[in-house]
């Protein structure tokens, strides 16, 4: 019955809309934690999103991996709890969580339904904060990292991400390998474990967004039984990260068909006030679907990829300018040639008055598609909290977007985009390509 009502759940929740995730409240807890809430009532069950800053760039110089090992254990057993006690027990609950680490953060997803709300709390509690840390399970999730390691020890696409981090970042903690190494991950002790556990967890770095059949008064004292029991304070976290402008070209060996090739310049973080004309900048010059001007030279006029990106990432401790692509080695050269084209005639020329008012259309026309769900309504909250945003910031978003005037997209953009700046990565054995690092 729990199982059949949980996939009704998820079935409906495809038709929350945008109206929702309109109304937000801010709450806080008796012992002081602070949520975005999205009240919605109709459906009975709870979408939580938690984020704490951090992450894998804390990670000890020699045990890399090792706040990725931790989330990936978080749910293999807590308390008196082995990991299939409480696999069963969130399968009673018909509830599911969900832990990882990136670079920067460690992210909380659950869901659970509002019948068994309670056991939910209790249980995502006790995996926050009385993780178990088996040795079996340990060796279990150690055994599946190092088999992701090795596998991306063959992907060239795996290859350019970490060459390129190494290229942007330098000394900081940014440029190691969030997964870690080899090397690394066979090191990892439980008493590292517990350290990792012990620096990422801590309320003074926690931000949350729920989403849900709940209301501000129940959701504070819930709050407190979730993460009420973690530290209050952290270690210090590492000073934001400088996205390298020297430029350069890398070209990393590898016996592939298709060169991949991989590009970045420092770019704009949210909240600057510059953001909505970059914005469209970049979605004109790489964005989805098949209207990008990269897409059109690149794609369709000479055939050289199935697919070229440009966009921007606007995290505010390393905001950057992106793009990227797959081409035979025999035409890398060609393709980084129009790629860097593009990117000087955007920087020269800006936009036209056509590709401003379409891509207007477009960007206000898809946002309300990604308030898909409570558990993405959670995430964009908890996103907003992160990147600074107002409150009211859904139902600003496209007034926003509309506002913007061609002259402000073309100042932003001869500001912003610098060839000269792109730092290039390619693996393979491209023709054309010389390196100059």
């Amino acid at each position: 019955m729990l199982r059949s009502l949980f996939a009704m759940v998820l079935v409906v929740l495809a038709a929350v809309p945008l109206r929702a995730a309109t109304d937000i409240v801010e709450v806080v807890s008796p012992g002081g934690i602070t949520a975005w809430l999205v009240e919605e009532p109709s459906i009975p069950m709870l979408a939580i999103e938690a984020r704490f800053e951090g992450g894998a760039a804390l990670d000890p110089d020699d045990r890399l991996g090792v706040a990725r090992l931790m989330a990936g254990l978080l749910d293999e057993g807590a308390g008196d709890l082995d990991n299939l006690g409480f696999a069963a027990a969130t399968q009673a609950a018909a509830t599911s969580f969900g832990f990882s680490a990136g670079r920067s953060a460690i992210s909380v997803s659950a869901t659970m339904l509002t019948e068994n709300r309670a056991e939910s709390v209790d249980l995502l509690a006790l995996a926050l904060t009385q993780p178990a840390f088996d040795p079996v399970a340990i060796e279990r999730v150690r055994a599946q990292a190092l088999s992701g390691l090795r596998a991306d020890a063959t992907d060239p696409n795996a290859i350019a991400g970490r060459a390129m981090d190494a290229a942007l970042y330098g000394d900081h903690p940014f440029a190691r390998p969030t997964d870690g190494t080899l090397e690394t991950v066979a090191a990892i002790t439980r008493d590292d474990l517990l350290a990792a556990h012990g620096r990422s967890l801590a309320r003074d770095r926690l931000t949350v967004g729920v989403v849900g059949d709940i209301t501000p008064e129940e959701l504070g004292p819930l709050l407190d039984r979730i993460f009420g029991g973690l530290p209050a304070t952290g270690p210090e976290l590492p000073p934001p990260a400088k996205v390298s402008g020297a430029g350069g070209v890398h070209v990393v060996p590898f016996d592939t068909p298709q060169a991949v090739i991989r590009v970045a310049q420092p770019g704009i973080a949210d909240g600057d006030p510059d953001l909505f004309p970059a914005l469209i900048a970049a979605e004109v010059l790489g964005g989805g679907g098949f209207r990008s001007r990269l897409t059109q030279e690149l794609r369709e006029e000479r055939g050289l990829t199935y697919g070229v990106f440009a966009g921007l990432r606007t995290d505010a401790d390393a905001p950057a300018i992106v793009g990227g692509l797959a081409t035979a080695n025999a035409t890398a050269g060609q393709a980084l040639d129009l790629l860097r084209a593009e990117w000087a005639r955007m920087a020269e020329t800006g936009i036209t008055a056509q590709e401003l008012e379409e891509t207007k259309r477009y960007l206000t026309g898809a946002y309300p598609l990604r308030f898909d769900g409570n558990g993405r309504i959670a995430s964009i909250l908890v996103g907003m909290q992160v990147s600074g945003w107002p409150i009211d910031y859904p139902q600003t978003r496209n007034d926003r977007v509309e506002a913007v005037t061609l002259e402000q997209v073309n100042r932003v953009a001869a500001r912003l985009f610098a060839p000269e700046a792109l730092t290039v990565v390619v693996v393979g054995q491209p023709e054309g390509v010389t390196p100059t690092q």
